[in-house]
């Protein structure tokens, strides 16, 4: 008989502690033995080990009493000791027979206790003992060798891609062990069932028996990280149960404390996991005694300031564990309350999210009768504390108590006055400096909005509906006076005896007692039910009037935060930006105030720039929040209805809008027809309410109409073509006459027919545009709107789209405005002529027939008003100067088709000329001079050859030839018709006292500065006259449209304006806002454009980021943001605006601090940084005054030099200025 092995459990864990590989295993199988010196010869020796292992597993399979036997017990020992050389199978053999064995000897032992074999239950007692101690070992091995099997499994866990790493494990054939594991857990808890105190009598041995199972839980926990066993759901709930059933049934609680706090200061990837332990131990096993313990030593645990692994780990366990016990963790907050002044932000965090679990347990816990009464108390002290923390230092605990509080926000629980408080922290952090921390207020403003307890109106909250109800309820209390008792008859002589009675009373004597109900008259009885229904009435009224308050008071901190809002859509950030988007969407559902002013400020938006994913998507964003708002009507209206509101929404739109809204709407609204948003009904909608005749319509409900339908044409011109005829009977006829503005619009959308160049939508493919020859319908009419006499400044707006619409849609421009001029100029130079002026020569009234419903030509009495002549003369310089314009665009592209036609000419390709030119104007010479209509139109042959004359030459003749004609013919050719014009503006502009109705100045200086784009030696001849205008002009319009104008001479002349740039930037500080911001405007036009050197002025425009304006604020840094993606455009500019704005006295010492701080903040490159520093500090010790050595040294202070000689010089410097003051 084999000999029995002497095992005594307590030295083989020494031992096993000590070092696994040094156990000695005599009595091992002398074929093992052999490989003891050279264990990797194991892994190629599988037979051997199935040789050797076989019996073993034949003998325990018969009886589990033969793992006692001496070779039995070290062979699986030695194979143990060398698990990372054997074979996987092997292993996974081991581990097979000592989990069956070890649950064969349970049942074995569970009926000897049933029994109650005492004899049987102390051998019982050394086969547990020998299998925990191999079933430890075993699962140790199994886990050491998995671990190394699997490197890299730790990083994909890491990342999230733990499923991906398994998958490809179980592919490429590597052992895994999970389902083995899976078993031997439950293997375990099946021997924590036993009645463990009847084998183990002592408690050291069982707490040592204990440690023999939980060990390896433990183990396969901890190594996690690298085998992503915590992911296994099965396995994770067996070892949860295995230590669960082991700390309530057999006295592992304190093992089990230390272990889980060394885990979660140790081992990151348990927090949640041991929290979740916790859960299952107190709620299924009824232990929340370890759950306290746990906290308890938490809570004392001090960290070090290098430590961030562990004050994270317990972060997620608090955080994790108050969610999963509450009301347990409420016990300890005693305790815990430590932890919330702790310097790791990452602990604070973790207290806020408790304290909002305890407030959200406490609410749960009462329930609506309790709720006011037993409830607030016990929250105080929570939302006390969740409110210090919107002051917390660190942003990221600053972004968590709003986090929590939109979570509170959900609550049954009404806490009135803690929303109030929440909302105006909210409303301050909306200016934070973190963006995380905005982007967080916000998402908090907009559920405390959407969870308003005010249930009045629909939920809605309308400010002025609120302040009519205050106003109503206050006038109601001031009306209300206490009903007064009826006098009898005898009233005087009552009064008098009661006066008596009052006056005799004896001191002392006992109050008189009120009368019972039996005992009044019906008179008192009625009096007391006044004065009852009285107090009554006043309660309900003073209730409601502190309901109002509160409403109103909660409505001003949204609209008030609004603002603060509307300025993040310009935002860096752009989740930060579409998070503002979502707050404006959300909030116009509810009526506030300021949310109209932030989704009309959200259309700029629509500009930003697509290059990356983050601005694609903000456009994308955009276009949704609109269609969300104005373009998905109710569900239950009918297809009409629905159309019926969406175009009512469109129209709405442009509605005091600014015409740089109007462009950004024009762009989106574009956008969205492109991609197919805008059905075909709506636009039809959009007709018939622009086509209304039947009853009144407002002229804004028209006018809106066009203005959308011209947007739309931008992507799709076919809207106007088909209802051309249309547009000219409405917009053009007698309701455009009457309605100017309803005429501009039309031009506008009239000039949609043919899309300008770069506009089209599909720049791959060239339009193939359809020019109109000037007999036809719409230039007939286009010219006539230009003619109308009307003293309305409106005037002005119609002429200069209608000329425009001519430019783009004529195929000879020129002629047309030739005839338009010169009926302008009969009418205001021979006035008394009665004759109606005509928009076109011969052949007009058959051009005419297009236009069924002709209005009738308005009588002679009418006719023959007379027009102010300052005003005919203003309109007739304004024609001037936009046609003058006009014809250098239409020249410009005339010099492009050109070149076109040579290019394809000269690649020998088919002649695909545009319709645009397929008869074109006789001669670019010709296109210059404003001659009569009958030289002006040459053959269609004669043009063609001219045309074919100039493809010629090579393409800088053409250009040359271009420039020619523009610079000697348009105002100094003989036969012009400019030319005429260029010495009467002039004169006009020169003698501004003979000439002074302010229209006509205004006009004559517009005029000149569009004619001096025209001519460089006009330029130069009238350049003197501009810039003393430009200063002395007492109209803020007019030093604007020089402002501009000068803009355009320095693109056009740039020679010529280079010397005066100065007069440019000292309209920046124009007593003006308006020619402020326009100046500025232009000037980052140039600028960023490059077409103006970026000189020492720039100071000046830094001055603007501080201005009393928000507008020109915005614009400025807006400026300095783009000017900052320019190559070190700042940088190099930085010490010449640092020393203009610290020499400038009139700058407030606070403006010049945040100008510095913010140009400062552009400066990203360290080398940049440590160069101006080094500039700067040269010139501390040659600062001739204490508040320039203070300027230098706050700017040292705003650059990140980290220079220790340059702070060390700060210093001495303030010692040293100090000293000689």
């Amino acid at each position: 008989m084999d000999s029995q092995a002497d095992f005594d459990v307590n030295e083989a864990i020494k031992n096993y502690d000590s070092d696994p590989s040094e156990i000695a295993t005599p009595d091992a199988s002398r074929e093992l033995q052999d490989f003891e010196h050279e264990p990797e010869r194991l892994g190629e020796e599988l037979a051997l080990l199935n040789a050797e292992l076989n019996p073993i597993v034949d003998a325990i399979a018969d009886s589990p009493e033969a793992i006692t036997r001496s070779a039995n017990f070290d062979t699986l020992q030695f194979l143990l000791k060398f698990s990372a050389h054997i074979p996987a199978a092997t292993l996974g053999k081991v581990l097979d027979l000592v989990g069956s064995a070890l649950a064969t000897q349970v049942d074995v032992v569970h009926a000897d206790i049933q029994a109650q074999d005492q004899d049987a239950l102390k051998l019982h007692k050394t086969l547990l003992e020998m299998y925990g101690f191999l079933l430890r070992w075993t699962i140790s091995a199994v886990e050491s060798r998995e671990a190394q099997e699997k490197p890299t499994a730790s990083a994909p866990a890491a990342r999230g891609r733990a499923k991906g790493a398994k998958s490809k494990t179980a592919k490429d054939g590597v052992w895994d062990a999970s389902a083995q594991l899976e078993a031997a857990l439950d293997r375990i808890s099946k021997v924590l069932r036993l009645e463990l105190s009847r084998i183990f009598v002592t408690t050291s041995e069982r707490d040592t028996f204990i440690g023999l199972l939980t060990k390896p839980v433990y183990h396969i926990l901890e190594n996690s990280e690298k085998t992503g066993r915590i992911k296994n759901t099965a396995i994770r709930n067996h070892s949860f149960r295995v230590l669960a059933m082991a700390v309530r049934n057999h006295g592992h609680a304190y093992n089990a404390q230390i272990s889980i706090t060394q885990a979660l200061f140790f081992y990151s990837h348990l927090s949640e996991a041991m929290a979740e332990l916790l859960h299952i131990v107190a709620r299924e096993y009824n232990y929340p005694q370890l759950t306290e313990e746990v906290l308890r030593e938490v809570s004392d645990k001090e960290f070090s300031s290098t430590d961030k692994k562990g004050p994270t780990s317990v972060s997620a366990f608090l955080v994790r564990i108050s969610e999963l016990l509450p009301e347990v963790v409420m016990k300890q907050m005693t305790s815990l309350a430590k932890l919330v002044d702790n310097e790791s932000y990452t602990l604070r965090m973790a207290m806020i999210d408790v304290c909002g679990q305890m407030v959200i347990m406490i609410s749960k816990q009462t329930d609506d009768d309790q709720r006011s009464e037993v409830a607030k108390p016990k929250m105080d002290p929570f939302l006390d504390e969740l409110e210090k923390r919107f002051l917390d230092i660190n942003p990221y605990c600053r972004a968590r108590v709003m986090q929590v509080y939109v979570k509170l926000c959900d609550l049954d629980t009404r806490l009135s006055k803690r929303r109030k408080k929440a909302a105006k922290y909210a409303a301050q952090s909306l200016m934070d400096k973190s963006s995380n921390v905005r982007r967080n207020a916000i998402k908090l403003i907009s559920r405390l909005v959407e969870t308003h307890p005010f249930a009045d109106d629909g939920g809605l909250l309308s400010k002025e509906k609120t302040e009519r109800e205050l106003d109503d309820i206050d006038a109601r209390i001031n009306a209300l006076v206490p009903p007064e008792p009826e006098k009898p008859a005898s009233g005087e002589q009552t009064l008098d005896e009661s006066m008596l009675q009052d006056a005799t009373q004896v001191e002392g004597a006992a109050p008189e007692q009120p009368k019972r109900p039996e005992e009044m008259t019906e008179e008192e009885k009625i009096a007391v039910m006044k004065k009852l229904a009285y107090a009554q009435e006043l309660e309900q009224l003073q209730t409601r009037r502190k309901y109002y308050n509160e409403k109103f008071r909660f409505i001003e901190v949204v609209d008030d935060a609004a603002d603060d809002v509307i300025q993040l859509l310009s935002a860096k950030n752009k989740s930060e930006v579409i998070e503002a988007m979502d707050f404006f969407v959300k909030i116009s559902a509810y009526k506030i105030p300021n949310a109209r002013n932030g989704i009309r400020r959200m259309l700029r938006l629509i500009w930003t720039k697509g290059n990356s994913d983050e601005g694609k998507g903000v456009q994308t964003h955009l276009i949704e929040c609109y269609k969300d708002l104005f373009f998905v009507a109710n569900p239950l209206f009918d297809r009409d209805h629905s159309d019926d509101y969406i175009m009512h929404n469109m129209i709405t739109l442009t509605y005091g809008t600014t015409p740089a809204e109007l462009t950004s709407l024009e762009q989106l609204l574009s956008m969205m027809m492109k991609q197919g948003m805008i059905k075909e009904t709506v636009i039809q909608k959009l007709w018939a309410t622009y086509a209304y005749q039947k009853k009144a319509i407002s002229r804004t409900m028209r006018r809106g109409a066009i203005i959308v339908l011209g947007m739309l044409a931008l992507a799709k011109p076919e809207i106007i073509v088909n209802e051309m005829e249309l547009c000219l009977r409405i917009g053009l006829g007698e309701l455009g006459r009457r309605d100017l503005s309803l005429a501009r619009y039309t031009c506008i959308a009239l000039r949609r027919i043919s899309p300008p160049p770069g506009k089209q939508s599909d720049p791959s493919s060239p339009a193939q545009v359809a020019k109109l020859p000037n007999d036809h319908a719409v230039l007939v009419k286009l010219a006539a709107i230009c003619e109308i006499v009307s003293d309305d400044k409106e005037w002005f707006g119609v002429a200069e789209q209608a000329i425009s619409a001519i430019y783009v849609l004529s195929k000879h421009p020129d002629v047309l405005c030739s005839e338009i001029l010169r009926r302008k100029i009969k009418h205001v130079f021979a006035p008394q002529a009665p004759s109606r002026p005509t928009s076109s020569g011969s052949g007009a009234g058959e051009a005419m027939e297009v236009d069924a419903p002709i209005t009738p030509p308005p009588d002679e009495a009418s006719q023959a008003k007379k027009q102010n002549p300052a005003l005919a003369l203003s309109q007739l310089l304004f024609i001037v100067g936009h046609v003058a314009i006009k014809q250098i665009v239409h020249l410009e592209l005339c010099e492009l088709e050109f070149k076109r036609r040579k290019a394809e000419k000269g690649t020998k390709r088919a002649p695909n000329p545009r319709k645009s030119l397929a008869a074109e104007n006789p001669s670019p010479v010709k296109k210059g001079r404003k001659k009569s209509s009958a030289k002006d139109q040459a053959p269609a042959a004669e043009e063609v050859d001219e045309l074919e004359l100039m493809a010629g030459p090579s393409e800088d003749d053409i250009t040359d030839h271009i420039a020619a004609i523009r610079e000697r013919e348009l105002l100094y050719g003989p036969e012009s018709l400019l030319a005429n014009f260029g010495p009467l503006v002039r004169d006009i502009c020169f003698n501004s006292t003979s000439y002074n109705h302010p229209t006509l100045l205004s006009q004559a200086a517009l005029c000149l500065a569009k004619l001096m784009c025209v001519s460089s030696e006009y330029c130069e001849k009238n350049l003197e006259l501009l810039l003393t205008m430009m200063e002395r002009s007492k109209d803020p319009v007019v030093r604007s449209n020089l402002v501009i104008a000068l803009a355009d001479m320095a693109v056009c002349f740039n020679h010529l304006i280079d010397e005066n740039e100065s007069h440019l930037y000292r309209r920046l500080n124009d007593g003006d806002p308006s020619v402020k911001r326009t100046c500025l405007m232009t000037l980052t036009f140039l600028i960023l454009a490059g077409q103006v050197k970026v000189k020492s002025e720039l100071a000046k425009m830094a001055k603007c980021m501080e201005d009393s304006d928000d507008k020109i604020k915005d614009m400025a840094r807006m400026f300095f943001t783009e000017l900052a993606t320019k190559d070190n455009a700042i940088y190099n500019q930085f010490i010449d605006m640092f020393s203009t704005l610290s020499a400038d006295t009139g700058l407030d010492e606070d403006a010049f601090k945040k100008i510095i701080k913010t140009l400062a903040g552009y400066i990203e490159k360290d080398k940049h940084a440590k160069v101006l520093s080094k500039k700067l500090a040269d010139r501390l010790p040659r600062a001739d005054s204490e508040k320039e050595w203070n300027d230098i040294a706050f700017t040292l202070g705003q650059l990140q030099h980290k220079d220790e000689e340059i702070t060390k010089l700060v210093s001495e410097g303030f010692k040293v200025v100090q000293a000689s003051a």
